[in-house]
């Protein structure tokens, strides 16, 4: 008891703007830590190696080619003229989305990954929500209990428009659940 007082002395002792700086650097740090120690053990989806340069720097002039290569051939209304090398004037029918299927990969991946990032961005954020609210040391308490908010915030941005109308309930009721039964845990006495 005697070394928390002596703690909560001290920071009554130091600037409230230093306290307060202090607080701020562990929740950015903390924050900073918790999403580069995720990338490097999980790596987020690269458009690049689903769809590589050569797809969609290539002209694909006709719907049997562009299907071929996994595009999505789109028919114009009115024909545009265009000249070839070979000089000649054949008519192009369309125009071809040279992306279309590696992009649909691509989202399915990207969509994978933020959904598990929220997963351990919540995790991480509720643990260390714990941990401050149990903790002893006041800075350190709210520090990692705002650090906690932070990374939910964080990881409900990234995830949010990608996510079901159900899976927003889900997680809002159990967050919110969460923060009643800390709030009761931690402030009924």
């Amino acid at each position: 008891m005697e070394t928390n007082n002596k703690v909560g002395q001290e920071i009554s002792k130091t600037p409230k703007i230093m306290v307060w700086s202090l607080v701020v650097a562990i929740i950015i740090v903390t924050n900073l830590f918790f999403n580069y120690a995720i990338s490097l053990v999980y790596t987020e989806p690269s458009y690049d190696k689903f769809c590589p340069a050569e797809i969609f720097n290539k002209a694909y002039d006709n719907r049997n080619l562009c299907l071929e290569k996994g595009g999505m051939w789109s028919e114009n209304a009115i024909p545009v003229e265009v000249v070839n090398s070979d000089k000649t004037n054949p008519k192009i029918t369309g125009y071809c989305n040279a992306t279309y299927t590696c992009q649909k990969t691509y989202d399915v991946a990207s969509k994978l990954y933020n959904r598990n990032l929220f997963i351990l961005l919540v995790s991480l954020g509720v643990l260390i929500l714990l941990v401050g609210a149990f903790v002893k040391i006041p800075l350190l308490s709210i520090a990692f209990s705002w650090s906690g908010v932070l990374s939910l915030f964080i990881a409900s941005v990234r995830y949010w428009s990608s996510a079901e109308n159900l899976i927003r309930v889900v997680i809002l009721g159990i967050a919110l659940s969460i923060l009643i039964w800390l709030a009761v845990k931690k402030f009924s006495k």
